[in-house]
């Protein structure tokens, strides 16, 4: 697959077999979503006459062609089932060919397109990171099993086997950015997908292509979520991809950072940098690209101690209306840099601190301050806590 680049939002689609995913597409479809089916293509690049059909006539014989000349997917599934050397040979062919022509189709989508790209085997290969929304369809493996006998004839025994290939429902949710449930109607299902249309997917794409962070609004303090680290893991990951090569330490700060700790529903991200000319070089495109645009303006950490000059750094948001992310570039090695990662594990070591933290948060909170005032706030007690937690890692030899 190709990478976050560009302005066109990229949103994975997958989902089991018998799931339901193709009703899914195909709502998208109806709603203004440009698709590229992954099925398709591979069968595209295997069609009679391509030389994707000869490389796999050479690599497996003519035997995996039917009477008429075209693959034979029955025997050529036959063949590599159960040797994985030949699966490898077969992918080797298939999926160099699958990311070219994907990457062809999506070069031809409109510049304000949200393109849907339909992979069954999405979260099997890891191709997640590479897209700036994943959705999965999941439906209770009973409702599947029945699908697969009226809709494709399969027998129990072969849907079982098709199901166990893949996934489970686990790992599936646990890349999905949404997960659609389909268990219910047909009607029901595209109330969901339309819902999922107009409120994110429109207004994600137009803040893609604008470069454009959303708002985190006031401050509300929200209860814990224990998902809280899994979405970080998924938007960490997407962020290493849109910057590879480069190697970059990424760490989950902040309040959401500490199991069992309420906290405004943003999830905080200190991507290290070498300098702040790095993060405002090539760098902050190919974050804005991937869905963490730039914000404007300047922006600085209150140095500890006060008085000590102000911490600079660069700060990126979210282009996902559903997900707001506050993305700190901050120098590795550098005071603001350091005391990040400091607070974080002092927090999470102190329980005491962390309730006195809590008290003060909601305190504040409860004043319906503005962000910046809420921020502001919160100095003298850091001030104090700044002390504790120097005092806590020349102890432990903490190390960040």
């Amino acid at each position: 697959m190709i990478g976050l680049t560009g302005a066109v939002l990229r949103v994975g689609l997958t989902g089991g077999i018998g799931s339901g995913k193709s009703a899914v597409a195909r709502r998208l479809v109806e709603r203004g979503a440009v698709l590229v089916d992954a099925d398709q293509v591979a069968r595209e690049v295997v069609a009679p006459g391509t030389e994707g059909l000869a490389e796999v006539v050479a690599a497996f014989s003519d035997r995996v062609l039917d009477a008429d000349g075209a693959l034979d997917r029955a025997a050529l599934a036959d063949l590599v089932f159960a040797d994985e050397a030949a699966r490898r040979r077969l992918e080797a062919i298939v999926h160099t060919r699958v990311r070219a022509r994907t990457a062809e189709l999506v070069a031809a989508a409109p510049a304000d397109a949200v393109l849907v790209n339909d992979v069954p085997l999405l979260v099997e290969v890891g191709l997640a990171p590479t897209y700036h929304l994943v959705v999965v369809v999941q439906t209770a493996v009973a409702t599947r099993l029945e699908r697969l006998a009226r809709d494709r004839g399969m027998s129990r025994a072969e849907a079982e086997r098709r199901i166990a290939a893949q996934a489970d429902d686990a790992r599936r949710a646990a890349a999905a950015d949404v997960l659609l449930t389909n268990d219910g109607t047909l009607a029901q299902l595209h109330a969901a997908v339309d819902a999922l249309w107009h409120d994110r997917l429109v207004p994600f794409e137009e803040n893609v292509r604008h470069r454009r962070a959303v708002g985190t609004g006031r401050v509300t303090l929200t209860e814990p979520d224990p998902t809280w680290p899994q979405q970080y893991a998924r938007i960490a990951a997407r962020i290493r991809h849109a910057i590879a090569p480069a190697d970059l330490r990424i760490d989950h700060i902040g309040s959401t950072a500490m199991a069992g700790l309420p906290a405004k529903d943003v999830i905080d991200i200190q991507l290290s940098v070498p300098s702040l000319a790095e993060a405002d070089g090539p760098l902050a495109g190919r974050l804005a690209e991937a869905g963490f645009p730039r914000l404007p303006g300047d922006w600085w950490d209150s140095p500890r101690p006060a008085g000590s000059g102000r911490w600079e750094k660069r700060l990126h948001g979210s282009a996902d209306p559903a997900r707001p992310v506050h993305l700190h570039l901050r120098v590795t090695g550098s005071p603001g840099w350091r005391y990040a990662l400091l607070m974080r594990d002092h927090l999470r070591a102190d329980p005491d601190r962390r309730a006195a933290y809590l008290m003060l948060k909601r305190e504040l909170a409860a004043a319906a301050p503005d962000n910046g005032a809420y921020a502001t706030a919160k100095d003298p007690w850091f001030d104090e806590e700044h002390l504790r937690a120097e005092e806590w890692a020349a102890g432990t030899g903490w190390r960040p």
